[in-house]
């Protein structure tokens, strides 16, 4: 059904509801241009583009597509007048021909398994490598948790339960309940398995602990796969070959073993758990590497009074590019994931600039950063985090857009993983003006707060948000449109079916950009410097204050 859209919802609403008008009647608030909007995400998500894969024809127009926009705007390149921060990126590309076995059981890939390699190694070839089932793969000492205890994994493949025991046993208090700590994410993960010394990291998919389902897993984790170029020492010390095996073909495997799957992620979620197969893999096929740099897009407004310290804003340009496998449409057009965003930070930026051209800067500077390599692990913001152009200490605050609002206006606002900094009362306080109430995400166990860019930036202590959107519509009419846009964009998450669409209602967007505005705002005019509270993961790094007003250190 094609949803049409009101006449007004090609500015703020403004003549749609008192409720907006009072916000556009506020200075602190300019009224958006959608239509601007819209075009910025239908060009980034258009075939042309070809689904944004780094490093890519899609990549080269993207740059010079927010590279001209930022400037048109009135920014400025922020790495000695170039807009691009250059990425060192290595693409592994494994074969889809490939031979796995684990123990007496033939593998179909993609179907079953998909296995890749993160090495300039020309391929694998795994002879009878002992398969290891370690729980959720976690080493935690404060939680008195090592699944690895005891184990020597040199030489052995660690066959790993997706996300943490809160998950599955929130009652035990361990961990964060049904929020996703780090330690559930894929990527701690490898990590760990390569810490022990493992030889391999073979994840067990299973839909809802993951939060996404296996098509999510083939598509985003076959083809080419980016990081970065990392230090030969670490390099060398990362298990030879990763990936995912399906529930269901994991079962097969276990029942083989004598095992019941089901009983052992029971003992899992309770208490630390390793439990060899008695089983081995055989795996081999081939694997290329091949070394080109990605960019980030980075622009700035300087401030006025205070323009070394810089707040930032964040959102991915990039999507998964192309599958020349698949019949049919091969592009991931990456509309909602993100174009969306990077749209948003666009429309943001030419706002600031425009106020700034009109005599009212802000004291501090803003920085926009569209990275790179979100989709690959969060390759493009932790390379900013780690080369920032400007020093983390001056850095402020991160604001990312990730995935923006597509189905109206909302009554509420969400911060995933609200609860962890100062920096979140400035959504709070700017989401209230809007007559909106922040609130937490409906599914914490995702790991949201682990899966965009601002997490890159949290680890190193600067308070880092990732908001917008909710889950109360503000009518009955909105959520009607709500019921049906998401019965279209089901299973469009990672796939070809996110595409741009016109009937999208981007009003509530629109109100999310308004609240980043004027958070940004009241944060660039003063001299605050929020911080995380304590008994987060980040406090230590950059501690909440009695008053958030207290200096830089």
């Amino acid at each position: 059904m094609r949803f049409a859209l009101p006449a007004c919802a090609l500015v703020l609403l403004s003549a749609c509801s008192q409720h907006t008008s009072d916000i556009s009647a506020d200075a602190k608030t300019p009224e958006f241009n959608e239509a601007r909007f819209r075009l910025d995400i239908q060009t980034l998500s258009s075939d042309k583009f070809e689904g944004r894969a780094p490093t890519t024809q899609g990549e080269t127009l993207t740059l010079d597509y927010l590279s001209k926009a930022f400037a048109a705007a009135g920014l400025v390149g922020a790495n000695d007048g170039s807009f691009l921060q250059a990425v060192p990126m290595v693409s592994y590309t494994a074969s889809e021909s490939q031979q796995v076995t684990l123990g007496d059981l033939p593998m179909q890939y993609r179907q079953d398994i998909v296995l890749g390699s993160r090495h300039d190694n020309q391929g694998i070839d795994i002879k009878d490598a002992p398969l290891v089932f370690v729980g959720y793969g976690i080493t935690a000492p404060e939680y008195d948790w090592n699944d690895y205890e005891d184990l020597d994994m040199k030489g052995k493949i660690a066959l790993i339960l997706v996300n943490d025991p809160g998950f599955a046993l929130p009652e035990s208090g361990r961990f964060n309940g049904k929020a996703m700590t780090y330690y559930g994410r894929w990527s701690y993960k490898f990590e760990e398995a390569s810490r022990q010394g493992a030889l391999g990291a073979i994840i067990i998919h299973d839909t809802k602990p993951a939060s996404y389902p296996w098509s999510v897993v083939e598509n985003s984790w076959t083809g080419a796969q980016q990081d970065l170029v990392l230090d030969k020492a670490i390099q060398d010390s990362r298990v030879q070959v990763e990936g995912w095996i399906t529930k269901e073909k994991a079962n097969e495997l276990f029942n083989s073993a004598g095992l019941s799957l089901a009983t052992l992620r029971d003992r899992a979620a309770s208490s630390p758990v390793n439990v060899a197969l008695e089983k081995t893999a055989n795996i081999t096929f081939s694997n290329k590497a091949e070394y080109a740099n990605s960019y980030n897009v980075v622009a700035t407004l300087p401030g006025q009074d205070a323009s070394d310290e810089h707040i930032l804003f964040t959102a991915h340009w990039d999507h998964i590019g192309m599958d020349q496998n698949k019949s049919g449409d091969q592009i991931y057009n990456g509309a909602l994931d993100n174009a969306s965003g990077t749209a948003g930070i666009l429309e943001i930026a030419r706002q600031f600039a425009t106020q700034a051209k009109q005599g009212k800067p802000l004291k501090r500077s803003l920085t926009f950063i569209a990275t790179t390599g979100e989709e690959q692990g969060l390759l493009g913001s932790r390379y900013y985090a780690a080369n920032p152009l400007y020093p983390l200490e001056k850095t402020v605050a991160v604001f990312n857009l990730d995935s923006t609002n597509i189905y109206g206006r909302t009554s509420d606002f969400t911060i995933v993983g609200k609860g962890k900094s100062q920096l979140e009362t400035y959504l709070v306080d700017a989401a209230s003006s809007q007559q909106r109430t922040a609130v937490s995400e409906t599914r914490p166990e995702s790991g949201g707060f682990f899966r965009s860019d601002h997490f890159s930036f949290a680890k190193y202590g600067v308070p880092a948000v990732f908001a917008g959107g909710g889950n109360n519509p503000v009518d009955e009419a909105t959520a009607k449109y709500k019921a049906e846009m998401k019965e279209q964009m089901k299973g469009c998450y990672h796939n070809v079916c996110d595409e741009y669409r016109a009937d999208w209602d981007l009003s509530g967007a629109i109100e999310d950009l308004g609240v980043y505005y004027q958070a940004a705002q009241r944060l660039g005019n003063n001299g605050d410097w929020p911080g995380y509270y304590a008994g987060t993961e980040f406090h230590q790094l950059r501690p909440a204050k009695t008053t958030a007003t207290a200096t830089a250190e």
